[in-house]
Formats: C-alpha cells, sequence, structure tokens
C-alpha cells in the first residue's frame, strides 16, 4: 500500500530508479506479448507473510526476474521483506531497491511492474487480483484460489477480460509423482475409476477467538479489508518473529478450513485425474448431522469422491476396477502392480500438461502468453469443489450443483452462499 507521493517523485528522480531501468521493462518494449531477450520481469509482492518466503525465493530463481516492490499492512513483515528481497536482487547482479506499500493500489499503479504475486490471506484474494488484472499486470496467486465461488468467478472473468497469464499456486500440478498418478489414472493402468478417497482435515468454522488490542506496526482495519469486522487475535494474525502458520485459514470469513487450505492441494488432483478441470461434481452428499468428515460428491460420470480418513493424511487414492493408485507428497504407491509407480508411460498413452517447476512455467507463460499448468479457471474449480463441501457441511442436507452455471438446483439459500456479506466500499466485481 505505499509510501507518500513526495516520496515516490525523490526515488524517481535518484540514482536507484536509475539502475532500475538499466533493462528496458516490458512494459516499454511494445507489441503483445514480445519479451526481450535481455528483459527483466519485474515483481510486485502483495502480502509478506509467512509463506511468502517460499515464493521469493523459488521464483527468484527463475531467470529474468527482480522484485521492485511490496507490499503489506504490517510494518514489521514489510521492512524484513523488503530485505530479504533486496538481498535477492543484490545476488543476482541486479542493484535495485524495493519499495514499501500499505495500500496495494499504489503498488498497482506502477507502470514498470509487469508481475504481481498475491499471498495475502484468502478473504483478500478476489479484490486483489481483480484490480491486479484491471492494472494490466500478470498474477502469481496463492491457493485456494478464493474464499467463495463467487469470487473465484469474478477473478476468472477479469483474468480473460484483460488478458492476463495467471498462476494458482497449485504446485502439485509441476511435481512428478502427483502428475504420473493422474496418467496412470487417465489411461486405464487401474481400469475405470469408480471411486476417489481424499484425506483432508476438518471445515471451516465460526471465529470465536478473544478480540485483543492489535500491535501497532498492525494496520487492523486494513488488514480485515472487504471482510465482516472482528477484533485481532494473534491466531489471526501472528505478531513478526511468530513462526507458527497463521490460523485466519481456519475461520469463516477470512479462510475455508482445512477443507479448503489442504483441500486445494488434494481435490485438485482429483480434479485434474478425472479430467474435471472445466467442470465439477453434480451431487453433494453429507453426513445429516453436524460432522467434520463423511461427505460424499458424484460426478455426472457416475465417480464418487469421498472426504474420509482413508489410512493416509493429506494424500489421494484413486480406486479403479483393475487397481489402485494412492499418491501424496511423502509417496506414490501402486497396487497390485507395484511397478507402476516408477514405469515410463508407453508413446501412445494421453499426457497432461507437463510442468517441472510450477514458478518457471508461470514466468515462461508470460513471455510465451500462453496459460500456465494451474491456470485460474483451474484453480477457481478446485476451489469452487472446496467451497461446496463447506457448505454442503454446514447446511446437512444433499446439494444438487449445476457446473455448467454454478449454481445450486432448487436451493436459493444454498446459492445465498455461494458469495459472502462485504463492508461497502469493496467491489470485486467491477472489472
Amino acid at each position: 500500500m505505499g509510501s507518500n507521493i513526495n516520496r515516490r517523485k525523490f526515488i524517481g528522480n535518484s540514482a536507484a530508479a536509475v539502475a532500475a531501468f538499466t533493462v528496458i521493462p516490458r512494459h516499454v518494449l511494445g507489441g503483445k506479448g514480445f519479451v526481450a531477450a535481455n528483459d527483466q520481469i519485474n515483481l510486485g509482492f502483495i502480502g509478506v507473510g509467512k509463506q511468502v518466503y517460499t515464493l521469493l525465493e523459488e521464483i527468484g530463481k527463475c531467470n529474468g526476474t527482480r522484485v521492485l516492490a511490496a507490499c503489506d499492512v504490517d510494518s514489521k513483515k514489510l521492512g524484513a521483506f523488503k530485505t530479504a528481497a533486496e538481498a535477492q536482487n543484490k545476488s543476482k547482479n541486479v542493484q535495485v531497491s524495493v519499495d514499501t506499500y500499505k495500500y496495494y493500489r499504489e503498488l498497482l499503479q506502477r507502470k514498470d511492474i509487469d508481475a504481481v504475486v498475491i499471498a495475502t490471506p484468502d478473504h483478500w484474494h478476489a479484490q486483489v487480483a481483480v484490480d491486479t488484472a484491471k492494472a494490466g499486470k500478470d498474477i502469481y496467486c496463492e491457493k485456494p484460489l478464493a474464499l467463495t465461488i463467487a469470487e473465484g468467478r469474478a477473478m476468472v472473468n477479469a483474468t480473460r477480460k484483460y488478458d492476463r497469464v495467471f498462476q494458482t499456486g497449485n504446485m502439485q500440478r509441476s511435481w512428478r509423482d502427483f502428475r504420473h498418478a493422474v496418467e496412470l489414472v487417465r489411461n486405464g493402468y487401474i481400469g475405470e475409476i469408480k471411486e476417489i478417497n481424499v484425506h483432508v482435515g476438518e471445515p471451516v468454522k465460526q471465529c470465536s477467538l478473544p478480540a485483543l488490542e492489535p500491535p501497532a506496526e498492525l494496520d487492523w482495519n486494513e488488514w480485515v479489508g472487504p471482510s465482516l469486522y472482528r477484533g485481532w487475535n494473534p491466531e489471526l494474525a501472528p505478531l513478526f518473529g511468530d513462526e507458527k502458520w497463521a490460523w485466519w485459514r481456519g475461520y469463516r470469513d477470512f479462510g475455508g478450513g482445512l477443507v479448503t487450505d489442504w483441500g486445494a492441494h488434494m481435490f485438485d488432483i482429483a480434479q485434474w485425474g478425472l479430467d474435471m478441470d472445466k467442470s465439477g461434481p453434480v451431487l453433494f452428499l453429507p453426513p445429516l448431522v453436524p460432522a467434520k468428515i463423511g461427505l460424499s460428491m458424484r460426478y455426472d460420470n457416475g465417480v464418487v469422491v469421498n472426504h474420509k480418513e482413508w489410512g493416509e493424511q493429506n494424500a489421494v487414492q484413486f480406486i479403479g476396477t483393475e487397481g489402485r493408485v494412492e499418491v501424496s507428497r511423502e509417496f506414490l504407491r501402486t497396487f497390485p502392480a507395484k511397478d507402476l509407480a516408477k514405469a515410463e508411460l508407453k508413446s501412445s498413452d494421453k499426457r497432461v500438461y507437463h510442468s517441472e517447476n510450477h514458478y518457471q512455467d508461470w514466468i515462461d507463460a508470460i513471455k510465451k502468453r500462453t496459460r500456465p499448468v494451474s491456470d485460474v479457471e483451474t484453480g477457481h474449480r478446485t476451489a469452487s469443489v472446496c467451497n461446496i463441501v463447506n457448505i454442503a457441511y454446514e447446511l446437512q442436507r444433499p446439494l444438487q450443483w449445476n457446473p455448467v452455471t454454478e449454481e445450486f438446483i432448487n436451493d436459493n439459500y444454498a446459492n445465498s452462499m455461494r458469495s459472502r456479506p462485504f463492508r461497502g466500499k469493496w467491489d470485486f466485481n467491477n472489472y
């Protein structure tokens, strides 16, 4: 969000700004999608909590990238990120300082920034992404893509309208074992798929944490942003230096529980295996009593996906008529033919999008003006599955879903839950 205008003018006339244009920025070159051989992709980061350092490191390994700006509503976290990003620039022989902002729209006004990395809490994703697309910048956004179904669709629409390259942070699509599992499934190595078991944690819940006085370095009102206001608690936004994961992700209005946090990874692999990246289930069957697990969903082709404990945490089990494929970040197992896990596929087999590096894939897509392995539509469809799972657990009744119109059938109350209340000034649909 940002420094004041006088400071920006000073920086613009300083030696640091001159250094920033030693390599001609992409917006000056002209020609849609044209990237010169010596060009740099100039990055801005919005949201600089714990997750951002993985993104900084991994995207920083991609040739032709440098960080120009960062934004956060916590001044201490922002200062620490500035130091780390400038050190990275220096290690790459890019002598560029990193400007800091509190208000993200000030960062988006900069013409020299080509692409933005969004690592805010989930409740900010849609508004920031839509504004970033409108500003003509490409986008990397952490998973789960959106807090609600309506917000995800708005992100897709804005991305398409402004012809942006958008990578969702479902990075398992760039891991060999997950890709291989999906190709085994799609090519019939375990027969016809009948059932898929996905073990991730519990649904979202209402926040009942006590409200405390926020630290001086944190603009708590701005952190809450478009969501309904509630008071600060360190579990929602830990103090600078606290290494635990912020648990805003567990509470309604900010996150979607482990159903979206880990479900965005694991239901994503189920969607990929079923070739449903532009669709989704048609029926959700939750337990008819309060529950944290036990829901089933059915696709139009008859395949059933269960949210259940099947023996492995944060893992997916594909069950076919002739065997099983089980995959997580720790293993890839196949039954009864155990050698399938390491086997090379036949040249005649169907292949899925091949990405070995989720971050390089995004950078390459920016340069080529193509859609990356986890395009915004893909991210939206996976996030929608997770969001509907949460809705079904809350309502405790079967829900029929039309993945074409993205509406519940004959259920007005469920349809009202596709979005959420907003505080007045926010409008992610203004694209």
